[in-house]
């Protein structure tokens, strides 16, 4: 008989190997020193474990090396009254001091602190808290409870390892931890002796490293190591960081088309720190270079910047306000119901928009109100895995910390492995879909926006765009919930705080023009360009080179213009009469005529127009380079061709200056008397053209004015309308898309379903066959066949019409007895060719308890008959 061991030895094993350990005086120096002379920035690596524990405790930290510059604190899920033996059981395999912790105990390096029973362990500013576990029948996460404060407390030197254990403690613990940049680690699942603990942190994408506990051991020392967490090590110039970071945001984007060029940098390089210390990379630009040799990498990167920190009822401060004060003001305002709708942006696996409709039925529940309200949630998330998570509604049991056990009675369902699964009222609230907030156009027609702790990881210029566009998406009234550390900054205007600690707005009812607005779109690259007409001239031959120098040098000058003046063809020498307008070019020949012809041109093309005959003005002076050139103008509006119908000739004519002229006496000569009136007699008749197309223009203004005016008010309710209907469709695009998406994953689950019921009634070999309340085959099994000639084609027939080897005839009668009655029944029947079949018939229900046609089963018992045949023949 083997004798029973004695825990004495191990007694004397501790003294021998940290003999201070059994010295009070030792722990009590370490609990009362002084904080000023006891270091606080080092690392504190919290290690959870439970079931199976002990043994992943050893091998851990018999591979931890000495003076590893840091301070270890271990909870284990332990009995209540069970005084604990794990400092002693753990003093044997490490050269630390392992102590029990004490209330108000100071962290030091180079300690190992175990948790007591039944106790709740937190740190805050590198003491460590006790409290008593108040709730002795209720669920002890005493992981999840000092992860939490070691995140806070430390940050990016908060190390979390979850060890063997049997639930989910640790889980929401590891979330804070990585969200504040810290390392988390977690046993590899086939080393436990329970893997559900470190399993639930490896499946919510939680775990940074994965390994048995002594490669955990090792990887924590080398990560202590890495310089980034040295005093000493040499910082990059922020101008370096800057453009590592500018690549990094390219890979992302080229990987997987989203754009993190307006989240915060420094948000970005925290992040991106975690990743670098996890391989040990000390320099940016050398990850950089891992990046685009990694393509993996990207990916896990890419979910480092998307977690963030989620919970049921986050902040209850928040959530008990909606529920008392906002939601029932809500409702209010609208006395005869209202289908509601809210929009929870950057919703991650869904407790954020799970809790908005659980306070939601919260509040109809308590103000029962006569009307019929409804609450469509629109949940969104960038992060593909967080959706999926969010859909299947299913979460760890340690949510009991958060959700009240009244509301986990009312709202979900206790499933296996210690879950919980939210209830189908509460999941049909909820359309899950994955959507950008920043390229991808906003939910409309909104109730409720609730965007917590999103606003934070953006840079100023990228909040600036959302408000304004949350405001539009908004109702007038409607609600705006933020987070803590969120505001809506210079946009007073739009929002009014209901509760400004709470951070929970209403928007106002102010006009906003569509054209601040900057809504999320992607725009064409290259710029449209349209390129100018080429003309091609024809070739030129020997006739048209000999008109155009007989036209040039004979002929005389002219122009050929249209009803406005514009020059289309010019003909001959033009300079003595035309030239170009100083300024912008324009090829009118109001602005290119010459002094004293601009003035004779006045309102005589409309006239020449309006007349056949051709219009002489004869003697006019025109102005040249230092002097003046009496010319003869014909000016005729052309009939013939067709193809000029419509344009006016000007032909001009010089008239010859004699050489010698007498002077002129004082009352001047008759000739120079009648050029005057000449030139009087046209100007009167340019003015009066011109005061006549005066009045004409000043008409058709007034004329289009008015028409103006009706169009604009036209084109403005056109505008309203299109406005409207753009909103509509867009938001019915937006609930398509979602709606499509569900539908879609329904459908992938019920193929799944479909395939496993297949297999499964393919495996059992029985045949089987299902008739609807006609007897009309709707479905069988392969195994079927061979009693019966079915093929696919043959559902939708009688089953009497297939041909059978049972010699079974009443088989419709017995159906249809069963159909009457409800009752099944049971027969055994031979085939033709000498097998033997039990036949059950019975009555086929649906989920509704709704009896919608029969099943028949047909299981073969030949040799059962066979050996009854046998134990007969010896009987007798």
């Amino acid at each position: 008989m083997t004798p029973k061991k004695n825990i004495m030895p191990v007694t004397k094993d501790i003294q021998l190997a940290a003999p201070s350990l059994l010295e009070p005086s030792t722990v009590e120096i370490a609990d009362s020193a002084p904080a000023a002379m006891i270091p606080t920035d080092f690392p504190v690596i919290g290690i959870g474990c439970s079931a199976g524990g002990l043994n992943a405790l050893e091998k851990f930290f018999r591979h931890v090396p000495a003076g590893i510059g840091a301070t270890f604190v271990v909870i284990q899920h332990l009995a209540p009254d069970h005084a604990s033996v794990l400092p002693e059981l753990l003093q044997r395999v490490t050269s630390m001091v392992v102590a029990e912790a004490t209330d108000g105990l100071v962290l030091q390096t180079g300690f190992v602190y175990i948790i007591p029973p039944n106790r709740d362990i937190s740190l805050l500013h590198g003491t460590l808290r006790l409290f008593e576990f108040s709730k002795p029948d209720g669920q002890h996460l005493p992981i999840d409870f000092f992860f939490r404060s070691l995140a806070e407390d430390r940050r990016s030197k908060a190390i979390g390892v979850v060890l063997s254990g049997m639930g989910s403690d640790g889980l929401c613990g590891v979330r804070a931890i990585k969200d504040k940049g810290g390392l988390t680690l977690a046993q590899e699942p086939t080393s436990a002796l329970a893997d559900s603990m470190p399993r639930s942190v490896i499946e919510a994408g939680l775990a940074d490293s994965v390994a048995i506990p002594e490669a955990l051991a090792k990887m924590i020392a080398d990560h202590l190591g890495y310089p980034a967490l040295s005093a000493h090590s040499e910082a990059p110039t922020p101008t370096d960081v800057h453009r590592a970071l500018d690549k990094i945001i390219i890979l992302l984007r080229d990987r997987g088309g989203n754009d993190f060029s307006q989240y915060k940098n420094n948000t970005l390089h925290r992040r991106i720190e975690r990743r670098m210390a996890v391989h040990q990379i000390a320099a940016i630009d050398d990850y950089v270079r891992y990046l685009r040799d990694n393509p993996d990498e990207l990916d896990l990167l890419f979910k480092e910047l998307l977690i963030g920190v989620t919970s049921f009822f986050r902040d209850a401060d928040v959530w008990e306000h909606l529920r008392t004060k906002a939601l029932p003001a809500l409702l209010a305002r609208h006395p005869r119901g209202r289908a509601l709708r809210a929009w929870v942006p950057a919703c991650s696996t869904g407790e954020e928009a799970y809790t908005l409709a659980m306070v939601f039925k919260d509040v109809l529940a308590q103000q029962k109100p006569e009307a019929r309200f409804t609450l469509q949630i629109y949940a969104t998330d960038l992060d593909t895995d967080a959706i999926d998570t969010a859909r299947k509604g299913l979460y760890p049991a340690n949510i009991s910390k958060d959700v009240s056990p009244e509301r986990l009675a009312q709202y979900f369902t206790p499933e296996e492995r210690n879950g919980y699964r939210i209830s189908k009222k509460i999941r049909d609230m909820l359309v899950f879909a994955v959507q950008n907030v920043i390229s991808d156009p906003p939910f409309t027609k909104l109730d409720i926006l609730t965007c917590r702790n999103l606003l934070i990881y953006f840079d100023g210029k990228m909040q600036k765009k959302l408000l304004p566009l949350f405001y539009y998406a908004l109702n007038p009234d409607a609600l705006l919930v933020l987070g803590n550390a969120e505001s809506v900054g210079n946009f007073n205007n739009l929002f009014s705080p209901i509760n400004q600690k709470a951070r929970i707005f209403r928007r106002c009812d102010q006009v906003q023009s569509i054209s601040e607005l900057e809504f999320p779109r992607k725009m064409p690259s290259t710029p449209l360009f349209i390129a100018p007409p080429s003309h091609s001239l024809p070739g030129e031959n020997l006739a048209q080179l000999t008109d155009q120098f007989i036209q040039q040098t004979f002929a005389p000058a002219a122009v050929l213009v249209n009803a406005e003046g514009d020059i289309l063809y010019v003909s001959g020498r033009t300079g003595k009469y035309l030239e170009p307008a100083a300024g912008k070019f324009n090829i009118n020949i109001h602005a290119m005529a010459r002094e004293g012809l601009r003035e004779a041109l006045t309102g005589v093309i409309s006239r020449a127009l309006k007349d056949s005959v051709p219009i002489l003005m004869n003697g006019l002076h025109i102005g040249t380079n230092g002097g003046t050139q009496v010319v003869n103008v014909v000016v005729q509006a052309i009939e013939k061709p067709d193809a000029l119908r419509g344009r006016v000739i000007i032909v001009f004519k010089d008239v010859p200056t004699p050489r010698s002229q007498r002077r002129t006496s004082r009352k001047g000569s008759q000739s120079d008397q009648s050029a005057l009136m000449q030139e009087l007699q046209q100007t009167r008749e340019a003015l009066q053209v011109t005061r006549e197309e005066m009045q004409t223009t000043v008409e058709e203004l007034k004329s289009s004015n008015e028409e103006l005016q009706s169009t604009n008010e036209e084109l403005q309710s056109t505008n309203e309308e299109l406005t409207s209907s753009k909103e509509e469709l867009q938001s019915l695009n937006e609930e398509l898309q979602t709606v499509n998406a569900e539908l879609q994953s329904k459908v992938d689950d019920l193929t799944w379903v479909r395939n496993d019921m297949t297999n499964l009634l393919n495996s059992t070999e029985i045949a089987t066959i299902f008739l609807d309340n006609e007897l009309m085959l709707r479905r069988f099994t392969t195994y079927a066949t061979k009693l019966f000639k079915l093929i696919p084609g043959d559902v939708g027939r009688p089953l009497s019409d297939v041909v059978t080897d049972l010699e079974y005839p009443q088989l419709k009668n017995d159906a249809l007895e069963v159909l009457r009655s409800l009752v099944f029944q049971e027969k055994e029947i031979p085939t033709r060719d000498g097998r033997w079949y039990r036949v059950r018939v019975m009555p086929y229900r649906t989920q509704d308890n709704v009896i919608d046609g029969v099943v028949m089963t047909f299981i073969e018992i030949t040799k059962m008959k066979q050996l009854e045949a046998d134990l007969k023949r010896l009987g007798a």
